[in-house]
This record gives structure tokens, sequence and C-alpha cells, in this order.
């Protein structure tokens, strides 16, 4: 691939460059420069008023999850209660079963859509009774299934909670029909298993998608048999070696919740490390608690409202330290997941003990709610912060189900991006799809702004917490590469394989406020086009109308 973009802003993952053209020759970048090549390229782009940057890297995004997903009950882009049932009622009509027992399954609904954020299983038996339906919340910790669902499960009142589960009950005690957390398992866990046929399908319809945002590498947030979901490892290693895979992938291999034996879960883990080529495992993923929705995010005091508690903590203090040492012995990133103040502090407190080393990729997603105490720590640690930025406002879920249980002094904690920034923290920005839309350009907007124009209060979240466009873009790129290790994302520089992403607009010459406004029009991915917005001579690949954008959710 030969091309040439020219009269261009260019930001090479640090800083804009005083040049306004890059040439690509056999898909290399083969020179930064002014005006025009001395040999013009077989084609070449005007893009006067625009930004070209590296491609985007998602640091937590669950693409093959998201893809299935997207070919199944989808309700993602579902806005409110009567929205969702009117996609289940088509996916009905259109999916007629071939057997009785013949599973519908998808996600993606609002918990902000339902008092409590807890849907009920009569509203999906008005619509099914004989079909077993499972629906994923957007933010994979809660799971809506119908009376049949519940039936083929022998979930009753007489079913004991699991740990770390949560199954919403009526006042005779008898189960609802809304489960979270490992309560999602009781159903979840009798669902036909996809086939290798339908996992490969997801994989490669999510690829597709975020090229076509200009993400061109990812960091696969949870790779092993997740809450339905049979893990994706076999079908991202079929993709590269069939040439399928353009994008740069680090799969984080599931840590379960349930291991008592470190040693031979770290042994297993390293049966399944791949250090090299497009698809590698160098990372292990530790859910340490749920979300602030369900009360399942692990906090230092109780929670504001009536119910009280302090959340869920998945693994004991001794746990951690242990485990933490044997991976990092074994030479293994880590990746948290950490919502509640208590989950990031003992995230921290385990890398601590660890002690620190330069070569450390170790962080911690989400960080939603931080102790000020605890900002500092992760500088002073080397630990990154995993920035999921398009939460960061006054989203209806946030407004409904989060701010009433915080309380006041720790919604003063949410999101503290600039003390992260002024600390000294490194910065990676992922989104998390499908629980929330992988387009950095929305991602980045919030960032900056703390705002999102779809929010349920357009009123900035504590906007002294905003970042400047340059510390996001960093954050979305080369940031975010560094977690991946990378050589060939992340960064725009001569002699690399090309990895970029085209703007509409240059983002330095808008009002902030239109940041939401900017698009990508074109990505080149691993030297090649796989998404081209402009042209349609040379469209490879473009992210499928079936997959939607998805607004501000939660996280998993």
């Amino acid at each position: 691939m030969n091309l040439d973009v020219l009269d261009v802003s260019i930001f090479d993952g640090h800083a804009v460059l005083p040049a306004n053209r890059i040439s690509i020759r056999d898909g290399i970048i083969t020179e930064i420069g002014i005006g025009a090549a001395a040999e013009p390229a077989e084609r070449t782009i005007t893009a006067t008023g625009k930004l070209i940057t590296p491609g985007f890297v998602d640091a937590h995004v669950h693409t093959t999850f998201g893809g299935q997903e997207s070919l199944a009950c989808d309700l993602s882009e579902a806005q409110g209660l009567e929205a969702s049932l009117d996609v289940i009622r088509d996916y009905l009509a259109a999916t007629a079963p071939e057997a009785a027992d013949d599973w519908v399954t998808g996600g993606g609904w609002s918990m902000a859509d339902f008092p409590g954020g807890a849907p009920t299983a009569a509203i999906l038996d008005e619509l099914s009774p004989e079909r077993p339906i499972i629906l994923l919340s957007a933010d994979h910790h809660s799971a809506w299934v119908n009376s049949r669902a519940m039936d083929l499960a022998g979930l009753d009142a007489s079913t004991p909670t699991p740990p770390g589960g949560v199954i919403e009950k009526g006042a005779d005690g008898a189960p609802t029909g809304c489960l979270h957390e490992s309560a999602m398992d009781i159903v979840s866990g009798i669902v036909p298993a996809a086939s290798d046929a339908a996992i490969r399908a997801g994989l490669l319809a999510g690829q597709s998608y975020l090229q076509g945002l200009g993400v061109t590498a990812w960091m696969d947030a949870i790779v092993g048999d997740y809450s339905g979901h049979r893990s994706p490892f076999d079908a991202y290693v079929d993709a590269e070696n069939s040439d399928d895979l353009s994008a740069e992938v680090v799969g984080s291999l599931w840590w379960p919740r349930d291991v008592e034996d470190i040693d031979a879960q770290v042994a297993a883990l390293l049966e399944q490390r791949r250090t090299q080529g497009q698809f590698r495992t160098t990372s292990v993923k530790f859910m340490l608690d749920g979300i602030v929705e369900s009360r399942t995010a692990a906090m230092s005091a109780e929670y504001s409202c009536a119910c009280g508690g302090f959340g869920t903590s998945y693994f004991t203090r001794e746990h951690l330290h242990r485990s933490f040492a044997a991976l990092d012995a074994a030479g293994f990133d880590i990746h948290c997941h950490a919502i509640g103040d208590a989950a990031v502090k003992a995230a921290l407190d385990a890398f601590e003990a660890v002690g620190s080393h330069s070569d450390r990729r170790h962080h911690i997603a989400h960080v939603q709610v931080v102790d000020p105490v605890d900002v500092d720590r992760f500088a002073t640690l080397g630990i990154t912060a995993n920035l999921q930025a398009l939460w960061a406002c006054y989203d209806q879920q946030l407004l409904d189900l989060n701010i009433p249980y915080l309380g006041a002094e720790r919604t003063g904690w949410l999101y503290p991006f600039k003390s992260f920034a002024k600390a000294g923290t490194h910065l990676a920005m992922g989104s998390d799809w499908p629980v929330s839309t992988p387009n950095p350009w929305e991602a980045i907007h919030v960032a900056v702004n703390r705002s999102h124009p779809d929010a349920g209060d357009p009123a900035p979240l504590l906007p002294e917490q905003a970042i400047d466009l340059t510390t996001a873009l960093r954050a979305y790129t080369s940031g975010s590469a560094h977690l991946l290790r990378s050589n060939t994302n992340g960064t725009i520089r001569t002699g690399q394989v090309a990895n970029l992403a085209l703007a509409s607009a240059n983002p330095f010459d808008i009002a902030p406020g239109r940041l939401v406004e900017v698009h990508n029009e074109l990505t080149v991915a691993g030297g090649r086009i796989v998404y081209d917005g402009i042209g349609s001579a040379t469209v490879a690949a473009t992210a499928p109308e079936s997959i939607p954008v998805t607004h501000p959710e939660r996280q998993s």
C-alpha cells in the first residue's frame, strides 16, 4: 500500500509535529515531511484542516464479546424500556426456534431503565414464556432472565446465593429475574456454549467495528470463560494464523474468582502465554470487585443508601499479595478491574508488596472511586491508571444509581484524571466496549469537558478533574501502546509499519465542546487500509451497520 497524506496536521503520539505530510510505501512510513513527495504515491489524500494520529489503542475492550452480542439480541442502542422491548420482539419474530429450549441471548440493557436497576422476569415472560431468555446488562455485571430460564436452571426461592453474587428477590423470597455478579452463572452456566464459528464471527465483526473508529490495537480485557462467554483464545490464534487478524492484540488471561491453588493457576496461564506475533497473552486480568449500581463495588466505608454494606471484594488480601507476586515473578503484566476505593487500595497494596522494577506494565482499570490519599501512589509505584473516560460525566446511571449510594464525599472522588496527571501517573485509555461506545473521540470529549451531549445532566462532573486534549490523545495512543509493549502502535515515526487514523477535523482548532463531532475517516492497520470513509476504491473493512455506537453505561 502506497499513500501520501498531504497538508495534514500530525500528532505523533506525544505532540504535534512541525510537518504536514506522511508518506507510506509498501505499508511502511518512509517520510514525515513538508510539501509534496518527490515521487508521488499511487494514492494521494489532501487532508487540509484534518489531523492524523497513530491508530488508537484501546487498553480495555471486549472485542469478541461485543461482536458476538451485536450479532445476537442487541439492546445497546435502545433508549429506554419500550425501545428495548421492541428490539426483543423483533428478534423473537426474526429467529424462529429450532427447538423448544432454543435460547435467546444478547444484552446491552441499561440499569437506569428499571427501578433500582433491576428488571424482572415478568416483563420478558409477556414476550416469550416458552423460550428461555438471558440478556446481559451493558456493564456485563448483571443478567436479566425470564421464568423459563430460571426453571431450566432450577433457580427458585431455595437456591443459595453464591459467594460474591446477588439474586434479586421479591417479598416472598422468590427470585424476580435479575442476577448480579457471580449469581449470573446460575443461569449462564446452562446456556449452550457458542460454536467456534460464532466466536470467530464475533471477533471479525468486532475488529471491523473498532477499525472503523480508528482503533488499530487493543487489550482484550477477558480472555477466558466468563459469564456464559467462551474464551476467545482459539479464535484469536486462528484469525492470526489465517491472516484475518489485522490488529495488534494483547489478551488479558482471566484469573478465576475461585482459584485456590495459586501456583497451579500460574502454571496453567503459562501454558497459554504467547509472547510473539499479532496476538500475545502477556497480561492477566483480575476483577477485584463489582460495580456501584448493584452495591458490589468494594468500599472502605458503607454505602450511603439504606441498604448499606461495603460491597464485594472477590479476593482476600493474602490471595492478592501471593498471586500478584507469583505472576510478577513469572513475567506477566497484571490488569485489575477496580471500581470502589477499597478495591483500588487493595490493588495498590498488593503491587507495593511485590516491589518495583523498571519494566512493569501493571495497571488498574476504571478507577472510578479513588481515595485522594491513594492518587499519588500510582506514580510512586509505577502503576498505570487505565481510564474509561466516557464515564466521567453525569450520565443517567451516575445520577440515579451511583451518587445516591456514594454520598457527597465519595462523589468528589470520582474519576480523578487531572490529579493522576499532576502526580505524574502514566495514563492509558480504553472503552470497555460493549459496555459503552469504543469511539475514541467521544471518550476524549468527556476527558476534556467532563460532560457529554447525551448525558442526563449537561453540567460538567468535577470540572477540576478535566485533562487537556494533548494529555488525552497521548493516553489513547502512546500511553495505551505502552501497556501492550507495542513497537508498532501508539506512535508515528519513519521506518515503522503504518498504524494510523485520520480524523475529520483538527481538534486543536475547534472549541473543546465540539470534540464529540470529530469522527474517523480513514484507518491504516499493519500497513493496510482497513477502513476508508473517504473513497470507496480502497475499502477493505467497514463498521457493520448491525453494530451500533452505544452510550455511557458501566464497566466490566
